[in-house]
C-alpha cells in the first residue's frame, strides 16, 4: 500500500469515524425521545388499567356473589355434602398469605373454591398454591379431607380438562338463573 492510499484510507475512516458518531447522536436523541413517549403511554395504561382493573373486579365480584349464594341453596361438590360456605377468607402466617374466595366445610372436609369470571390454565396454578398453603395457615383443619375447585362462568376446554386432570371440581353457572321476588303491592296497567 502507497503512502498516499495510506492517507486516503485513514481519511476515509475518519470521515467514517465522524459520519458513526453524528449517527449515533441521532439515534441517541431518538431513543430518549422514544423512552419518553414510553413512560407517558405506560403512565396512561396505568391510568387506564385502574379502571379496566375496576371492570375485573366487578365482574369477579359477580361471579363470586353467584356461587357463593349457589352454593348454600346446593352444598355439595359432587356426592360430597358440605355442612356451610364461608366467603372471603384472608389469614396470613408467617411468610404466607392468601385470600379464598369460598371455603366449604363440614365435619371431615374441607373445599376449596377459586371463583373467576373466565377461569384460565393459569388460575389452577394460583389454586394449586392455595391449596399447599391452605393447612398450614388453618392448621385446626390438619385432619381434613381437603378438595380443591374452581368456579367461573366460562371455562376454557383446555383449562377444564386440566382442572379435572388435576383431581379438582369444576363448577359452571348452568340450569335456572332467573329468581323472581315481588311485593305485595304489584302494579297492574
Amino acid at each position: 500500500m502507497t503512502d498516499d492510499e495510506l492517507k486516503a484510507l485513514v481519511a476515509s475512516l475518519a470521515v467514517d469515524s465522524k459520519n458513526l458518531h453524528e449517527a449515533q447522536k441521532v439515534t441517541d436523541e431518538q431513543m430518549k425521545r422514544t423512552d419518553e413517549q414510553m413512560k407517558r403511554t405506560d403512565e396512561k395504561l396505568e391510568r387506564m388499567g385502574i379502571s379496566l382493573g375496576n371492570i375485573g373486579k366487578n365482574q369477579g365480584d359477580v361471579a363470586e356473589e353467584f356461587f357463593f349464594q349457589s352454593l348454600i341453596k346446593n352444598n355439595h361438590l359432587g356426592k360430597i355434602h358440605f355442612d356451610d360456605v364461608v366467603k372471603n377468607m384472608e389469614k396470613h402466617r408467617g411468610q404466607i398469605q392468601e385470600e379464598y374466595d369460598l371455603v366449604m366445610t363440614n365435619g371431615d372436609a374441607i373445599a376449596v373454591v377459586e371463583v373467576k369470571y373466565k377461569a384460565h390454565k393459569n388460575d389452577l396454578d394460583k389454586l394449586d398454591r392455595k391449596m399447599k398453603h391452605f393447612k398450614q395457615l388453618f392448621p385446626i383443619y390438619q385432619a381434613f379431607k381437603q378438595y380443591g375447585a374452581i368456579a367461573a362462568f366460562h371455562i376454557n376446554d383446555d383449562a377444564k380438562e386440566e382442572a379435572l386432570r388435576r383431581g379438582y371440581f369444576v363448577l359452571q353457572r348452568s340450569g335456572d338463573l332467573v329468581h323472581t321476588e315481588s311485593s305485595d303491592h304489584l302494579t297492574v296497567l
